[in-house]
């Protein structure tokens, strides 16, 4: 799960508000697993905090966040992020991207609940 498919889900003024509602009901039904790493979360919670207020991080971290597994960028991973994010060629590539890329192909990850188009263009599918 990337920022901005969570944001958009969270988000009923968010243009992708509904596509994300849908794609997590197929995740839900589906009993799919829902994974994460610390970097989206900190992303996450951050953006929630000057979007949506305090009131809605609350309601994310009871709610919400105990649904998903948080999966941990270790000090291998985080370097090998660091690499991808330097040598990327448009220069847009956030770290935190970069870090759920390293992530989700140690761990045989093919799918990403993400609207984040950089997700696609790694040639990972994306819900959403």
């Amino acid at each position: 799960m990337d920022t901005s498919a969570i944001l958009a889900l969270l988000a009923n003024t968010d243009p992708d508000h509904e596509r994300a509602r849908a794609a997590f009901e197929k995740l839900r039904v589906g009993e799919e697993r829902l994974v994460t790493t610390q970097y989206v979360l900190v992303e996450t919670y951050a953006l929630i905090k000057s979007r949506l207020g305090g009131d809605a991080v609350a309601a994310f971290r009871e709610h919400f966040a105990p649904l998903v597994e948080v999966l941990t960028v270790d000090e291998a991973a985080h370097e090998r992020a660091l690499d991808r994010m330097v040598t990327d060629e448009s220069d847009a590539l956030s770290l935190v991207d970069a870090a759920s890329f390293v992530v989700m192909r140690e761990q045989k990850i093919e799918r990403a609940f993400a609207f984040d188009g950089d997700f696609a263009a790694e040639g990972f599918e994306t819900l959403g």
